[in-house]
């Protein structure tokens, strides 16, 4: 590496970057982090992750299924006596960890496993959040997932009294928590007002499929701002008129959202039904 890019680097990240060393598992302020923004390399400050692409691998380190394009070198790596494919910055060769295939992980089949010391975290400033609950959070995911202007989304829990609930907790009821969908999104492009209308959507479908919900499975919209909360009532005030059901959804103010496991991320489209 060019000494201009390490003169800002603690010890620590030095041995990361330049000498292609390894934090320790489970220890990165990354592994278990997933707010909406980039990842750039600490050295010299180059885009190379999109936070929409990083998952929960289990590994111990942030775990990436797709870069930015042209943001990473690929390296053959033969130390500890085995084969690997090393992952570097493009723009300045620092270490970032190690490339995998072939895991079934995620639907592209790639893991970026990359040291938290090698990467910083820009949030985006321009996107709004919104969480929802309404059925099973498999089908809130599908439905919002792929809509234009939705940069980022989660499925977990929201609402309830034990931190880090499970799916089979949750499940049995004795939580309290919601299985909600968490958004963000770019008002610019889809509007607060857009998603709440095909939630109302889809609370009537749920509705007429489902006379009976489970506490779990209630519809409820989740706002953060004085703004979301006027803007929901409105919406629900206008829209109660044309489906008596809509009455029924909750407001209430955003609580702590716990993500729920890997496997709940995306699974409709990764079971591909």
């Amino acid at each position: 590496m060019n000494e201009k890019y390490l003169k800002s680097l603690s010890e620590e990240e030095k041995y990361i970057l330049r000498d292609k060393g390894t934090e320790k598992p489970f220890s990165g302020v990354y592994n278990d982090f997933y707010d909406a923004g980039v990842f750039i390399c600490r050295a010299c400050k180059s885009p190379l992750y999109e936070s929409n692409t990083k998952f929960n691998s289990g590994c111990g380190w942030p775990s990436f299924d797709d870069q930015i394009d042209g943001a990473i070198n690929c390296y053959e790596d033969l130390s500890g006596g085995r084969v690997r494919t090393e992952i570097c910055c493009a723009k300045c060769d620092g270490h970032l960890g190690h490339v995998f295939y072939g895991e079934n992980l995620t639907i592209k089949n790639t893991r970026h496993c990359v040291n938290s010391l090698s990467i910083q975290f820009k949030a985006y400033k321009n996107l709004e959040l919104l969480t929802l609950a309404g059925g099973n959070f498999w089908y809130l995911d599908k439905l919002y997932r792929n809509l234009t202007g939705v940069y980022l989304l989660h499925v977990g829990y929201m609402g309830g009294k034990i931190e880090h609930s499970t799916y089979e907790q949750v499940q049995s009821g004795k939580t309290n928590h919601s299985e909600v969908v968490q958004i963000y999104f770019e008002p610019s492009i889809i509007s607060y007002r857009h998603i709440l209308s095909v939630f109302f959507n889809h609370c009537i479908y749920l509705n007429k499929k489902l006379k009976l919900v489970n506490n779990w499975h209630k519809p409820i919209i989740y706002f953060n701002s004085k703004e979301q909360k006027e803007q929901a009532e409105n919406l629900l005030s206008n829209h109660s008129a044309k489906a008596s059901c809509l009455a029924t959804i909750q407001l209430k103010a955003e609580t702590v959202f716990f993500r729920a496991e890997e496997q709940h991320q995306n699974y409709i489209n990764k079971k591909n039904v």
